[in-house]
């Protein structure tokens, strides 16, 4: 009787796996940070990349780490020498996702996380049309719109634009491939709802280098 092997043998096997791209976006107050603290201790072999930014850095936040701190002419210039894989100008200030914070280790083979707005998504979506998109949501806008007024980090005009954006963002749900609910003490749910995104894009064949 003849082996069922034969083809298995004849493939490099175990197969390897393509590097994915993982982009958590969604509203300001739903949560992305938080998310994407818990998911740094969930996937520590993947990398997360870190965003530019030529805000001044909130109390505990790490260079390097939380974002790269830039002025507004450091910036500009990564930007024109075309170093940023997205960018934008985000409630007066300019945040972007430098390149070699996403295909460099993709190239090395690693997994990554990105973390950006919905604007951003669609910039890196064009450019990169793999990554696997993921749409962090509040449970309603109430609850959203408490987060941001809990902040306490900006005058009543700058509550209302960044409102109105959240409102405007979540008409964009549709574009996403995944759409996680971040509810208010309820945290974990949503972490857990992530990394189970991430292990089953994982598994799908279609990620396999057959």
């Amino acid at each position: 009787m003849a082996s069922g092997l034969g083809a298995a043998e004849a493939l490099d096997w175990p197969p390897r796996r393509k590097p994915l791209l993982f982009i958590l976006s969604g509203p300001s107050g739903a949560g992305k940070d938080s998310v994407r603290e818990r998911l740094r201790a969930e996937f520590p072999e993947v990398h997360f990349a870190v965003t530019a930014a030529t805000r001044a850095p909130r109390p505990g936040e790490v260079e390097g780490y939380d974002y790269f701190f830039h002025s507004v002419d450091e910036f500009l210039a990564m930007r024109d020498a075309g170093e940023l894989l997205e960018h934008a100008a985000v409630y007066a200030d300019w945040k972007g996702t430098p390149r070699s914070q996403v295909v460099g280790p993709l190239a090395r083979g690693q997994d990554v996380i990105v973390r950006v707005d919905v604007q951003g998504t669609e910039t890196i979506r064009t450019a990169l049309p793999e990554a696997v998109t993921i749409f962090l949501a509040p449970a309603s806008l109430a609850e959203l719109e408490a987060r941001l007024r809990g902040r306490g980090t900006e005058d009543e005009e700058s509550f209302r634009i960044r409102l109105a954006t959240a409102r405007a963002e979540m008409a964009q749900i549709p574009r996403f491939d995944y759409i996680v609910l971040n509810a208010d003490g309820a945290l974990e749910r949503a972490v857990a709802e992530t990394a189970a995104i991430i292990r089953a894009e994982r598994c799908r064949v279609a990620r396999l280098a057959l």
